[in-house]
């Protein structure tokens, strides 16, 4: 439901990888984003309208997405999509953070979209390590991005988790995404997204400050 820029981009995106889609809006001028390529069902309508939803073909969905500008017409539409049609992968973009949060006890996935922009924001602006990009809800394990250190360049990868106390889940390098071998090297240029303990935080970027300890010294 919601045919704006995040819907159309999401419903283009499902398309290309195989899945049958239908976009419900309440304003027919909007499936104009989604472009003259696109093959999915277009149904005009509200989409906490229980009829609207059949049309759109709700009883044969594996999954519902609330993505319209209104947090109420969100929130209604996925609790009618998982509570009256049972469907168990709903996800709701939400603008409140607070109203998100509760939502999400309820079993709703939701996206608060201000407080996503703002923490991916306060990422960039903020040191490495400062804030990391992922934190499971024990707040136990992160998921940080890091450049390549300038020390660590040329030096093997498990070398490297061994000494800061972290795991390389993957490299980012040229463009593409990279799974570390026990033979891989840090390059020049790569963003590696390490997994790390809460508590290992501190010892991993003192390591990654200070570079290899060589063995020996």
């Amino acid at each position: 439901m919601g045919c704006g820029r995040v819907g159309s981009t999401l419903a283009r995106s499902l398309e290309d990888r195989n899945h049958t889609v239908s976009v419900i809006d309440s304003e027919p001028d909007a499936f104009r984003r989604l472009g003259p390529g696109f093959n999915g069902d277009k149904v005009t309508g509200y989409g906490f309208d229980q009829q609207v939803l059949e049309k759109a073909g709700i009883r044969r969905a594996d999954a519902f997405a609330a993505v319209s500008s209104g947090d109420n017409s969100n929130i209604i539409a996925a609790r009618v999509a998982r509570e009256t049609f049972g469907i168990q992968q709903v996800v709701a973009r939400i603008y409140d953070p607070g109203r998100a949060e509760v939502y999400q006890r309820l079993g709703i996935t939701t996206v608060a979209t201000v407080k996503w922009t703002a923490d991916q924001v306060l990422r960039r602006l903020l040191p490495a390590g400062a804030e990391p990009d992922f934190r499971d809800m024990s707040g136990t394990i992160r998921v940080d991005q890091v450049p390549a250190p300038e020390p660590w360049i040329g030096h093997r990868t498990i070398e490297f988790q061994m000494q800061s106390k972290s795991r390389i889940a993957w490299i980012d390098r040229l463009g593409e995404g990279v799974l570390p071998s026990r033979d891989s090297v840090i390059q020049e240029g790569d963003v590696l997204h390490l997994a790390l303990r809460e508590e290992n935080a501190p010892l991993t970027y003192k390591v990654i400050a200070n570079g290899p300890e060589e063995h020996g010294s």
